[in-house]
């Protein structure tokens, strides 16, 4: 008799079992789908923005699909909630991103245009003080050979801010364009030149 009584509630046990993993999966399937659903809506703009935290939203959802595809399905229904809110956290920070790269792109519109005007009177100056005999007496040598190092580094870090810029990074472009900007007004003192 006792054995009878624990087979049946050894199978009732396992009845509850899959009636509970049964009830558990169309929540847990609904959940993956919301996931993806998300992403799909942000994928592109993500791609594009935020390509490291992109890639880190799809290994989170992959990995949950593999969960899925085992019928854990209490271990997606426990994920899921924290891959919403990855996704949701990316979403705003793709929106954010997306405000600063078109300001960026703006800005560079100026920048573009008179940082290559400030740089060539710049190396006019040097040129043709470099051509000349005697510094002026407002000049140093040694306040001579700075600008010219700052001009070496206002062009390098120009050709920088132009690849950053040709490779669609306008906000790494501006922010070396802005570097330049300010080496430029320094050698522009240097030099005893008035900006603009």
């Amino acid at each position: 008799m006792y054995r009878k009584n624990l087979i049946a509630g050894l199978m009732a046990a396992a009845l509850l079992v899959v009636a509970g993993c049964s009830t558990q999966k169309g929540p847990a399937t609904e959940a993956v789908t919301a996931a993806e659903t998300a992403l799909t809506a942000i994928r592109d703009e993500a791609a594009r923005y935020l390509p490291n935290d992109l890639q880190g939203a799809e290994a989170s959802l992959a990995s949950l699909k593999d969960t899925l595809a085992k019928k854990d399905y209490k271990a997606v229904l426990a994920g899921a909630p924290a891959l919403m809110t990855t996704l949701a956290t990316l979403k705003d920070s793709v929106a954010a991103r997306k405000v600063e790269f078109d300001a960026a792109t703006a800005e560079w519109g100026t920048l573009s245009t008179d940082l290559p005007k400030m740089v060539s009177a710049i190396q006019s100056r040097v040129d043709v003080l470099s051509a000349s005999k005697r510094l002026p007496k407002n000049l140093s040598k040694e306040s001579f050979e700075a600008a010219k190092s700052g001009l070496d580094m206002m062009k390098s870090t120009w050709d920088a801010a132009n690849a950053d810029f040709t490779a669609g990074n306008p906000i790494d472009a501006v922010a070396k364009a802005k570097t330049v900007q300010q080496k430029g007004a320094e050698v522009l003192a240097l030099l005893g030149m008035t900006p603009g």
